[in-house]
C-alpha cells in the first residue's frame, strides 16, 4: 500500500506529534551540526562493502552497492545560467524558470571534489515502489542508517541531478512536466486530518491528497548518471553542506520539489522547515560514501 512505509515504520512517528493545525510545531532544542552529521552517517561504515578500484579498462569496481550509483565529480557550489523564459508564481512567491540558454553554465566559485554513492530511486530504492511520506529529517536519517547508508548531502544531490554537463534539470535545459511528475493541480489539505492521531482519518486524507507516482514510472525523469525522479514526485530531505543559523532548517534541507507547480529543478533548496517537519509530499533517498567511509564534515 502506498502509505504503509510511513505508517508501519517504527521510526516514522513524527506525524502523530503535531498539533492539529500547525505545520511546524515548536521544535525541541536543536542538536549541534556535528551531532546531526553523526546521526545521518550512523551505521554507514558497517554495512557497505569495501571500496573497489578501477580495473584496467577504467571501469568502476565495487565502490558502491549494486542498488546504488557511483558519482565522482568536481562540483561547482555556485553557478550562473541565463533564463530565457520565466514565470512568477504569486501563490508561492517564487520565480520559475521554464527554459535556460542551452549549454550556458558559468561556475562562480571554486570547485569541490565529490565522490559518493546514491540510490537510483527514492526510498525504498525499488523501481515501482512508492516513496513514503510524513517522514521527518530524523526519520529519514534513521531509515537510511538501518540500510547502512545516510542521507545525501545537498551538494551530492545536486551533482547527481545536474550530471556531468551541469544541466539545470536532470533531463536537460527546459522544464518538462511530461518527463517528470509535477505541475499537478493543487488540492487544499486538511491539516487537522493530516496530523490526526486516528490512522483511519490520516490515511484517508493522505490518499486524497496524493499525486505521486511509483519510482521509475516516468522513464525520461532520469539524470545523465542514471538517477531517477530527482525533480518532482516528492520533496527529498538532504543534509545541508553548511549551517544556516537564520533558517529553521539549520542543518537540514529539502530538494527537488514535489508533484505540484514549484521550482522542480536541480539547484533550488528549501530551508524554511525544521528537521522535525513532516508533510504529505516530503520523503527522501539515501547516499553513502564509496567503500563505506563516512564523509568527514569537519564538525
Amino acid at each position: 500500500m502506498r502509505l504503509s512505509w510511513a505508517l508501519l515504520g517504527t521510526l516514522v512517528l513524527a506525524c502523530a506529534a503535531h498539533a492539529p493545525e500547525a505545520i511546524d510545531p515548536p521544535p525541541p532544542p536543536a542538536p549541534s551540526r556535528t551531532e546531526a552529521v553523526r546521526h545521518a552517517d550512523a551505521g554507514a561504515k558497517a554495512a557497505i562493502p569495501d571500496a573497489g578500484a578501477r580495473d584496467s579498462s577504467g571501469e568502476l569496481g565495487s565502490k558502491c552497492p549494486p542498488d546504488m550509483l557511483h558519482i565522482e565529480r568536481n562540483f561547482c557550489p555556485k553557478v550562473e545560467r541565463r533564463c530565457l523564459k520565466s514565470e512568477y508564481d504569486k501563490a508561492n512567491h517564487i520565480t520559475i524558470c521554464h527554459r535556460f540558454a542551452p549549454g550556458v553554465t558559468e561556475c562562480q566559485a571554486p570547485r569541490i571534489p565529490l565522490a559518493f554513492c546514491i540510490d537510483r530511486y527514492e526510498y525504498p530504492n525499488e523501481k515501482g515502489a512508492h516513496p513514503p511520506v510524513m517522514v521527518s529529517f530524523y526519520d529519514a536519517s534513521g531509515l537510511c542508517a538501518a540500510k547502512g547508508k545516510r542521507l545525501c548531502y545537498e551538494s551530492e544531490w545536486t551533482a547527481a541531478c545536474e550530471g556531468p554537463n551541469e544541466t539545470p534539470f536532470p533531463y536537460g535545459w527546459e522544464r518538462s512536466a511530461e518527463k517528470c511528475n509535477f505541475d499537478n493541480a493543487w488540492v487544499n489539505p486538511s491539516l487537522s486530518k493530516i496530523y490526526s492521531s486516528d490512522p483511519g482519518v490520516r490515511d484517508a486524507e493522505l490518499a486524497r491528497l496524493d499525486r505521486s507516482v511509483p519510482s521509475g514510472s516516468k522513464p525520461e525523469c532520469v539524470s545523465a548518471d542514471g538517477v531517477h525522479d530527482l525533480t518532482g514526485n516528492v520533496d527529498e530531505w538532504v543534509l545541508a553542506d553548511h549551517d544556516r543559523p537564520e533558517e529553521k532548517g539549520r542543518f537540514s534541507a529539502l530538494k527537488g520539489g514535489a508533484w505540484g507547480h514549484v521550482r522542480n529543478a536541480c539547484r533550488p533548496v528549501t530551508t524554511s522547515h525544521a528537521p522535525e517537519f513532516t508533510y504529505y509530499f516530503v520523503s527522501f533517498r539515501c547516499c553513502s560514501d564509496p567503500g563505506g567511509e563516512p564523509r568527514d564534515d569537519g564538525g
